[in-house]
């Protein structure tokens, strides 16, 4: 089971590298190991009639199988990770491009505009300084040659619309490097954002790689689990032979019980004359503190292909929890029993016209020895894992005529 549990935690791990455990799109990694523990924990009841070799093999085929799907996600994810941010890198890096390319188109642009303005200005202050410091005489000489007023108005009003004109060049070209400032100012805040994004994108396949790289080791962990599926798989069918001999085995003996129980009723209570009767409607007290963790009922081995008989219901508890008579009754049976351990069997009377009988199992301590007399709720034995157990916990089982029962329509609803 150790190694088994370190192989699932290690698929945990590799999911949280790759996915982050705050993604709130991806189940949270500790809801897989829960399963996984589930599923072996599952397979570890199914098989506990089996030899040891097989209950340990199909343990560890049941996590592998188990840890396999979210081994090969977590490489796809990843891989599908890494394909996405090297798309992005790839368009961040041509829209930078882009963007640089602007924003230097903007900026030769705005410096032609600006010379522009700058001869602009200065063809303005020649012809401005030239009318003023040497051109006032050929003024006057051009009015005094005009042959009438008229004349005289037009050419006084020639000098104005060439510097009407000049004030407009400028007054265009002005404008025009305004629109190239602006034009460099948003090519510039366009190139800022583009590295700035591109800059990020290599964050992005840098943490990408990283991913991959956890997505080899995870892909490294995926084989190795395949691997270890099918070596388990090998050793639970080298034991084929061995487990199924214990349940024909198994099998047998639950048909000795049954007789036994029988043989002793019929010797002890005259059949049935000498039973105290138990009144419809009564139930049993809980024979143990702690959780159901196994049902009643038949059970189909889907490694060997075989249904087997679970007959009673486990319960759960920490080992030496005191194990209480579930009703006043006599001890028929009390000491080891193959597969169930240290076992023991209390006869509380007649129910309905059959005899009532309580079975407890796999314990570590017996207190009780056959023919005692017993009161409910007296502590008669300790909890354990004897016999073809897989951890600490109290099997058991009524039986009605020595055959077996859903014992949970026995006790209290609570299981308390």
């Amino acid at each position: 089971m150790k190694r088994t549990r370190v192989l699932v935690s290690s698929v945990a791990v590799t999911a949280v590298l790759l996915t982050g455990a705050a993604d709130p799109g991806r189940a949270d990694p500790r809801d897989d190991k829960k399963r996984i523990d589930a599923e072996v924990a599952r397979t570890a009841s199914l098989l506990e009639g089996a030899t040891e070799r097989a209950r340990v093999a199909a343990q560890r085929y049941a996590a592998a199988n188990a840890a396999l799907p979210a081994a090969r996600e977590a490489v796809a994810e990843a891989r599908g990770r890494v394909a996405a941010a090297k798309v992005r890198v790839t368009s961040t890096r041509r829209a930078a491009d882009q963007a640089r390319e602007a924003a230097r188109a903007a900026v030769e642009r705005y410096e032609r505009s600006a010379q522009r303005v700058v001869e602009a200005q200065e063809q303005a202050g020649s012809f401005v300084s030239a009318q003023y410091k040497g051109s006032a005489l050929a003024s006057m000489n051009m009015l005094l040659a005009a042959r009438d007023l008229t004349d005289a108005a037009d050419r006084y009003g020639y000098f104005d619309r060439v510097m009407e004109l000049q004030r407009e060049s400028i007054r265009r070209l002005s404008a025009t490097r305004r629109t190239a400032k602006d034009d460099q100012n948003t090519a510039e805040t366009a190139r800022r954002a583009a590295e700035q994004a591109e800059r990020a994108a290599g964050d992005a396949l840098a943490g990408a790689r990283a991913a991959e790289r956890a997505a080899a080791s995870a892909a490294a962990e995926a084989t190795r689990l395949a691997t270890e599926r099918k070596n388990a798989l090998a050793v639970a069918n080298s034991e084929r032979a061995a487990v199924l001999a214990r349940y024909r085995a198994a099998k047998a003996e639950e048909s000795r019980i049954k007789a036994q129980l029988r043989a002793w009723e019929a010797r002890n209570n005259s059949g049935g004359a000498g039973a105290p009767t138990i009144r419809p409607g009564a139930r049993l007290l809980m024979p143990v503190q702690g959780w159901k963790s196994s049902d009643f009922g038949h059970r189909f081995d889907p490694y060997y292909k075989v249904w087997q008989l679970h007959a009673g219901v486990d319960i759960a508890a920490p080992g030496g929890t005191p194990i209480r008579a579930a009703a006043a009754g006599r001890v028929i049976r009390a000491g080891w029993n193959g597969g169930y351990g240290n076992y023991t069997c209390l006869s509380h009377g007649r129910y309905q016209g059959k005899s009532l009988t309580t079975c407890y199992a796999h314990q570590s301590r017996i207190l009780v020895s056959a023919g005692q007399q017993v009161r409910a709720g007296q502590v008669i034995g300790r909890v354990g894992t004897t016999g073809a157990s897989t951890g600490y916990h109290l099997h058991f089982e009524v039986r009605r005529d020595g055959t077996p029962v859903q014992p949970l329509t026995w006790l209290p609803a609570c299981l308390c």
